[in-house]
């Protein structure tokens, strides 16, 4: 609150002297000059002279004293003030990594239901001990590591691992602190309770990650390391040369302009400004310049490159079945349910406007499927190992089953009187824009391009064949996904993830620079990266690449373009050809051609013409108009 305050302070005495001049016989400027430049200077001396390093804040320094010393009062303290102003964006960035952690230790359940001699009994989390037998009712979250004693539920994993489809558990199935139970009533038997479980060393590796990574160097800084002492030797030896101290100052002042310090945050501001117009949220400023400078991007799976819900991709239907025939039956069963592959059915049903027969007598087979009487016949909808319990299995069904695992998608069978009557494939569909996006990247110079999923190998598969991405690992729990990130990091790449879900948090958190979609992603995802698509576009990953390489290239030529101006003015002022006052001319006049260099970024992303897109031709499959993708067979 306080730096808010200081800088609300120094804006409206810069404005007052600009405006004015002297208020009072006052420069008001000196406001911002005392409560932006002193803590700067007083940062500079502790790095310098504590911990013998010159960074920016010294050359910064450097460079409000010699304005003030010429009497550039509102030079110095525009440069105090946007300096004041990249600390104080740094230090939120700090504070809102660590509120993610917060978030992720509030999501676990505070209790558990615990069975106990006199029956089911409600305690605290941090009571349950390994071998206790915890009961996790629909609706629920799972408060422990352990296997499924008794029932069967559909059990949500995304928040660990990013599978896009509920995971049935059974007895004798292991599940995981922190996933979602979406219908059935199991028990479970502890195997790892607290701080062993899976859940809190994703926490613990957000953690330690966040610890870790320390704000990168700043081209700023690496300049500065060398400019300060050839500027302080350099003023030095022309004062024992000559021994006129005034050329001795105007080399300062010359070596230490505004432009220099301006070169970096007006082209990072100017990004920043630009991104955010586009629905594009950067952190920072290192986060802008690292993304530049990425030539690894890591990509998770569901809704990133996916859109991250089930669609219907087709329709296959038996002994002269009519494909809407086949879907009605099981719209017509799967609306009373609330499974996520039901509603994925029933809206698959609404968009063909087909309408939906009465059901009766309607049962859940919690984990396998449903069933009930329609128009007077026995009609099922389920999954392979409903129909096998009960003595239907076919040829066909087989069939259908290996083709769409291999095609990495789910299979609903439908049968009518115990006879199969067809099937429906689900997945989850890939985004329009992500080929194109991935391809987008590789011309921009990203070398290596890899997708990060919970899914299994064929169904990772698959999807990276229509997204365009070569490099897949799949099965990959946060664990995993971290390791990835830090293996590229081991390679010397400059490593970028884009993820949307809690799972992916350690991941963003370790990567050099990490990207969320925030629109469809989690709260704590968005926290824990450095940038953020507000909306579930994904081609703007490339043009936020695109605009960090864009932003550094007007770095370097801000800071190229004032050191060599720069450079003159001191062979100017060696030959005592320019003063003091030229001095400060020169590095005004530099400083307004660094600021509108950097202006030209404000338009960039506007600017730019796309790349046409690189989807892939469109083909009209003949039973559900999946433009190619659901690999079903049509049977007569």
């Amino acid at each position: 609150m306080m730096e808010k305050i200081a800088m609300a302070l120094s804006a409206i005495g810069l404005l007052s002297s600009w405006l004015y001049g002297e208020v009072w016989g006052i420069d008001l400027a000196w406001i911002a000059v005392l409560l932006c430049g002193v803590p700067i200077a007083w940062a500079a001396s502790k790095e310098l002279f504590m911990e013998r390093k010159i960074n920016s804040d010294v050359l910064v320094t450097i460079a409000i004293v010699a304005a003030v010393g010429i009497g550039e009062i509102f030079a110095a303290g525009e440069v105090a003030l946007i300096m004041m102003i990249g600390m104080w964006l740094e230090n939120r960035t700090v504070a809102k990594a660590a509120s993610a952690l917060e978030e992720m230790v509030q999501m676990v359940p505070q209790t558990a239901m615990v069975k106990r001699e006199r029956g089911w009994v409600e305690i605290a989390l941090e009571k349950v001990v390994k071998g206790d037998v915890v009961q996790v009712k629909p609706g629920e979250k799972v408060s422990v590591d352990g296997v499924v004693h008794h029932g069967q539920a559909a059990v949500d994993q995304a928040a660990l691992t990013g599978e896009s489809l509920p995971v049935e558990k059974r007895q004798g199935d292991e599940v995981f602190m922190g996933t979602l139970n979406t219908n059935g009533v199991i028990e479970i038997v502890a195997e790892r309770v607290g701080d062993e479980t899976t859940f809190a060393k994703v926490t613990r590796l957000v953690a330690e990650a966040m610890e870790r990574k320390a704000p990168v160097q700043r081209l700023l800084d690496r300049w500065a390391a060398w400019i300060v002492p050839s500027s302080l030797i350099l003023a030095i030896l022309m004062f024992m040369i000559t021994g006129d101290l005034v050329r001795a100052v105007t080399i300062l002042i010359v070596f230490c302009p505004c432009a220099l310090v301006l070169a970096t945050p007006t082209a990072i501001m100017a990004g920043i400004g630009s991104a955010a117009k586009h629905g594009i949220l950067i952190k920072s400023g290192v986060a802008m310049e690292q993304i530049g400078l990425v030539n690894a991007l890591l990509f998770d799976k569901t809704g990133t490159l996916t859109e991250g819900k089930l669609q219907v991709t087709g329709v296959a239907r038996l002994h002269n079945q009519q494909a809407e025939d086949v879907l009605r039956l099981a719209a017509a069963l799967e609306q009373h349910s609330e499974h996520p592959v039901a509603h994925a059915i029933v809206k698959a049903g609404e968009d063909r406007g087909i309408k939906l027969p009465q059901v009766d007598s309607f049962l859940v087979h919690p984990g396998n499927g449903v069933s009930g009487q329609i128009d007077g016949h026995e009609v099922m909808v389920g999954n392979r190992r409903f129909f096998a319990d009960k003595g239907i299995e076919t040829a066909e069904l087989t069939q259908m089953r290996e083709e769409q695992e291999s095609a990495g998608h789910t299979a609903v069978f439908v049968a009518r009187d115990r006879k199969l009557v067809g099937m429906i494939s689900l997945a989850d569909r890939v985004r329009l824009e992500s080929r194109d996006t991935i391809g987008r990247l590789r011309l921009n110079g990203v070398g290596e391009i890899a997708m990060l999923t919970g899914d299994n190998r064929g169904a990772a598969s698959q999807i990276a064949r229509q997204a365009g991405v070569t490099t897949v690992y799949a099965e990959q729990f946060p664990e995993a996904k971290y390791q990835r990130v830090e293996e590229h990091r081991q390679k010397g790449h400059i490593v970028g993830m884009v993820g949307d879900g809690i799972n992916d948090a350690p991941a963003l958190t370790a990567a050099h620079v990490g990207i969320a979609m925030g629109a469809g992603g989690t709260q704590i995802a968005a926290e824990a990266a450095d940038i953020v698509i507000m909306n579930d576009d994904v081609s703007k990953v490339a043009d936020v690449v695109q605009l960090g390489q864009k932003t550094l290239r007007v770095i370097r030529e801000n800071l190229i373009v004032s050191s060599v101006i720069n450079a003159i003015a001191v062979i100017l002022a060696m030959a005592g050809i320019l003063g003091p006052v030229g001095g400060a001319f020169v590095h005004n006049a530099t400083s307004v051609l660094v600021v509108l260099n950097s202006a030209r970024l404000i338009h960039f992303l506007s600017s730019k013409k796309r790349e046409k897109g690189m989807t892939p031709p469109s083909m009209t499959c003949t039973t559900c108009s999946c433009q190619g993708d659901c690999n079903l067979t049509a049977k007569g």
